[in-house]
């Protein structure tokens, strides 16, 4: 997958890359275009603007309804769908002719499990493309090839959770006409203030922005595009203090045109979070861009961008500290916040099958450190979101401590679930040299039982980790040994009057004599006590090793002829094998 956008918390609920009617939280109409919750393809694209997409194939009409979106590559379009696809496709790196393949493969579908529109950079320019999506019967608009598919894809994200929000208010008048988001934020600006406007986060990334005209430059295209403005232009900014002028104040900014560069007059203002007692300096959460158009600035606009900076920071920071309530909704549906979740209710909320078996896939990111960097389990959430969206329209994802983890509802298909798993995972360690455990629970009789499928998948996940690479992907079943011989050790780590202090003489003595003893005890005992094997492993002589073995015989005080203590001293040598941190006895 190419694109991701970048959560506000830890579940992928809120500003995940790929979403469905469904995830949102209040689809009850389904796919009908009169829908409330929907936007159609013609506002949808009015708001991406004409820089970005363009109209080509609308065998439909460009009224149809979209609510949900996927960005997908070829080899999510070759992995079988069970439900209805989502209404919007975006095709990244997909070639034109298994593009043209797919179009043909999905006319044959029902209607139902077609989707409406399809976004492509080979839209503009295929013919054959062209053809097939008109025979599919599904819109085709062609996306700018400068444009980054990490740019617009959020952007499409954010419009759609806009209609939702918007349909979520529909009951409240007073919240309606105070509450808004950052696109009607920009439109509301440009009405004001005059002008075309842009939102951008602290990193430059545009957020939201107001219709375009033919006034509109090239560095807006560029920033509407996902592009960085021309260097010439960047060096003028830091040569006039733009910048620094927009990190230490909270004033409009006047930046003038500049003739040779193309760029038309802009005036800009700092997005900035006030921190409470004036402990430290505002933090900085993005900025506004107004760019003159044909008609001049009003004489209210620097009043207007200073009141919107002041709701930008308001809208920005609540998106930032605040988890949704379908994301906690979703946490607590696999146990976490508390759990304890009425399934009906849940099932209601998220539109969700409250009957029939579900699989639950958990996932972990195997790291040379025990705890992975928070920003690579938030971009392999991101990613298993877009895959698993593609694969099911209806299926819920989450990041819940380090794992991540992803529910299919009334599933159709064991074969598929567990196909997809490891393509998944061997994708991601071929294009982005990530390496991932995953563990499946299936089936799962219902919602109720969704929290305890994730506490197996768990169990499984740390069973298996010190097998890694083998069983990358299983299940309970397949890794019963591991998963409870691993949990027997835990028990026995936990506790320390469980632990053999005998067996501390044995490392000590180790230590002290420079000797290996207890490497030749285990090879000894996984060789089954055949002295000869166990010494060819060891690459020492026979007889050497059957003096090793009488010296742990004695300094433990043990027989390893026994069968009790055999099981014993293997048990206490396992903790020992562990790496630091997981229960590995403390040596006296």
């Amino acid at each position: 997958m190419i694109g991701q956008s970048h959560p506000s918390d830890q579940s992928i609920g809120t500003g995940r890359p790929a979403v469905s009617s469904r995830k949102r939280a209040v689809a009850k109409a389904g796919r009908e275009a009169e829908s409330s919750e929907t936007i159609s393809l013609r506002e949808l694209l009015a708001a991406l603007d004409t820089s970005v997409v363009e109209l080509i194939e609308a065998p439909a009409g460009d009224s149809v309804a979209i609510s949900s979106v996927a960005l997908v590559d070829s080899s999510d379009l070759s992995v079988e769908v069970e439900s209805p696809s989502p209404d919007l496709y975006l095709h990244v790196g997909v070639r034109k002719a298994e593009a043209v393949r797919w179009f043909e493969e999905v006319a044959l579908r029902a209607p139902d499990h077609r989707p409406r529109a399809v976004m492509s950079k080979s839209a503009a320019s295929s013919t054959a493309l062209q053809s097939a999506a008109r025979s599919a019967g599904v819109a085709l608009v062609a996306v700018h090839p400068k444009a980054r598919w990490d740019h617009v894809f959020p952007l499409i994200q954010r419009m759609l959770d806009r209609c939702r929000q918007q349909y979520d208010r529909l009951g409240d008048p007073e919240l309606l006409a105070v509450d808004t988001d950052l696109f009607g934020l920009a439109q509301a600006i440009a009405q004001n203030a005059g002008g075309m406007v842009s939102i951008e986060d602290a990193q430059a990334r545009v957020l939201a922005y107001s219709a375009s005209d033919e006034a509109a430059d090239e560095l807006r295209t560029l920033s509407i595009l996902g592009r960085i403005g021309p260097r010439d232009y960047l060096k003028a900014m830091q040569e006039w203090g733009v910048y620094d002028r927009l990190r230490e104040s909270d004033e409009v900014v006047d930046v003038p045109a500049h003739d040779e560069l193309g760029t038309k007059r802009r005036l800009v203002v700092s997005i900035r979070q006030t921190v409470e007692h004036g402990s430290a300096a505002p933090r900085l959460l993005g900025s506004i861009w107004v760019q003159q158009g044909y008609a001049p600035f009003t004489d209210s606009a620097a009043d207007v961008l200073r009141g919107a900076s002041a709701i930008a920071a308001r809208i920005i920071s609540r998106s930032l500290n605040a988890p949704s309530t379908e994301g906690v909704l979703i946490q607590r549906l696999f146990g976490a916040r508390g759990g304890g979740v009425d399934a009906p209710s849940v099932a209601s909320a998220l539109n969700l099958p409250d009957s029939g078996s579900a699989a639950v896939v958990g996932f972990a990111v195997t790291a040379g450190e025990p705890e992975p960097p928070s920003e690579i389990v938030t971009s392999v959430g991101s990613m298993i979101s877009l895959h698993a969206s593609a694969l099911r329209r209806d299926s819920v994802s989450t990041i819940i401590g380090n794992r991540a983890y992803v529910l299919f509802p009334r599933y159709k298909s064991a074969n598929i679930i567990a196909t997809w798993t490891r393509q998944l995972v061997e994708q991601l360690e071929q294009k982005r040299l990530i390496l991932l455990r995953a563990a499946i629970a299936m089936p799962v009789s219902g919602l109720g039982q969704v929290a305890g499928a994730r506490t197996e998948v768990d169990r499984v996940l740390d069973g298996t980790a010190a097998t890694y690479p083998e069983g990358r992907v299983t299940t309970l079943a397949e890794s019963r040994t591991a998963v409870l011989l691993g949990e027997i050790l835990d028990l026995v780590g936990g506790n320390s009057e469980l632990r053999d202090p005998r067996l501390d003489a044995l490392v000590e003595y180790d230590d002290k004599h420079a000797s290996n003893l207890r490497e030749s005890a285990e090879a000894y005992l996984a060789e089954h006590g055949d002295v000869r094997n166990a010494a060819a492993v060891l690459q020492v002589h026979p007889n050497t090793l059957r003096y090793r073995i009488r010296r742990v015989e004695e300094i433990v005080g043990i027989n390893l002829q026994d069968a009790s203590d055999r099981l014993l001293i293997e048990i206490q040598l396992a903790l020992l094998r562990r790496p630091a941190g997981q229960n590995r006895p403390t040596l006296r």
